[in-house]
């Protein structure tokens, strides 16, 4: 027997059949827009090619910026350290060397040669003296001696002279441009040093940020050419989700705004914010998981996390992003 106050067959079979479709809808509530974990890595090289010594780290490990990630054979490094060393140092004592007065034996042979010359002259001027008296007298002197004389005194105070240079060149070092010169040589080799005691600091490589090893891309004893990357790191303000909002929906977004995404099986919202907002319309987004048309216009939107939230997302993951409180 039916009620005459239950509904009609057609209309409960409609009613249970909209609640059936309700109950197989699985797709987040049309607030939400899905999007995918992005992560942008860094990529960590030498700008020296070698022999993979060492490495410190594993995939999947946490570093933290400064850690030692890789080393690379140094031998030709170290030694063109040692040698950019050993000239600057030879470049320094030269430049020492060249500031410095002659040694105390090469002076007192200076002053003793001065010193011979001057009793030399003194001598001459008495010879001169004595030539002149004769010469004053008639018959006394020839004029050959008194010239003779005379030649002999100009002679040894010309070497006095030159002798007083010479010692006091001695004791002053060497000229101001010969110092400049060193200088600057000394100058070049300390450059050369540094460039050299770089290279040697690139082939052991340390980690730039702290982050997840995402992948180690060789393994100890394998050749490294120049520039390769051994090390991808992912530091957590690296990680970040795209989203592809529709354009009718874009202008009300912008950057600070407040996040909401959910992965799946979490049972908390992960709470971001906006961080870009592309200027550029796109009508097929690169990674498509919802059932949208292909030919809606829509915008790309990036919101990043705090470290913590960051390191719990994985690059690729599918989420569901609510933009707003």
């Amino acid at each position: 027997m039916i009620d005459s106050k239950s509904p009609p067959l057609g209309k409960l079979a409609a009613l249970l059949g909209a609640m059936a479709a309700l109950a197989g809808c699985g797709g987040p509530p049309p607030a939400a827009v899905q999007g995918y974990v992005e992560g942008e890595f860094v990529y960590v090289s030498s700008p020296g090619a070698g022999t993979l010594d060492a490495l410190s780290v594993r995939r999947g490990a946490q570093v933290r910026a400064g850690d030692p990630l890789f080393t690379l054979d140094n031998v030709p490094e170290k030694a063109a350290r040692d040698q950019a060393a050993a000239q600057l140092a030879q470049g320094r004592a030269t430049l020492e060397d060249l500031q410095k007065a002659k040694r105390p034996s090469e002076i007192q042979s200076a002053q003793a040669q001065l010193d011979q010359a001057q009793a030399a002259l003194v001598l001459a001027g008495l010879e001169l003296a004595r030539q002149e008296k004769l010469a004053a007298v008639p018959g006394g002197a020839a004029q050959q001696d008194l010239d003779r004389a005379r030649s002999t005194r100009d002679q040894d105070s010309q070497r006095a002279a030159q002798l007083e240079a010479d010692l006091k060149t001695a004791q002053s070092g060497s000229r101001d441009d010969q110092i400049a010169a060193a200088q600057a040589g000394v100058r070049a080799l300390e450059a050369a040093l540094a460039r050299a005691e770089w290279d040697l600091s690139q082939k052991s490589r340390t980690a730039p940020a702290s982050g997840l090893i995402f992948d180690t891309l060789y393994r100890p004893g394998e050749w490294v050419a120049a520039g390769r990357p051994v090390v991808s790191l992912l530091p957590p303000e690296n990680v970040k989700v795209r989203a592809f909002v529709a354009e009718t929906r874009a202008g009300a977004i912008h950057p600070g705004d407040a996040v909401r995404v959910t992965v799946d099986g979490a049972r908390q919202a992960l709470a971001g914010k906006v961080s870009f907002i592309s200027p550029q319309a796109e009508y097929t987004p690169p990674v498509i998981y919802s059932q949208e048309s292909r030919g809606k216009l829509v915008f790309m939107v990036e919101a990043v996390f705090d470290a913590a939230t960051a390191a719990s997302l994985h690059p690729g993951q599918p989420v569901d992003v609510w933009f707003g409180p």
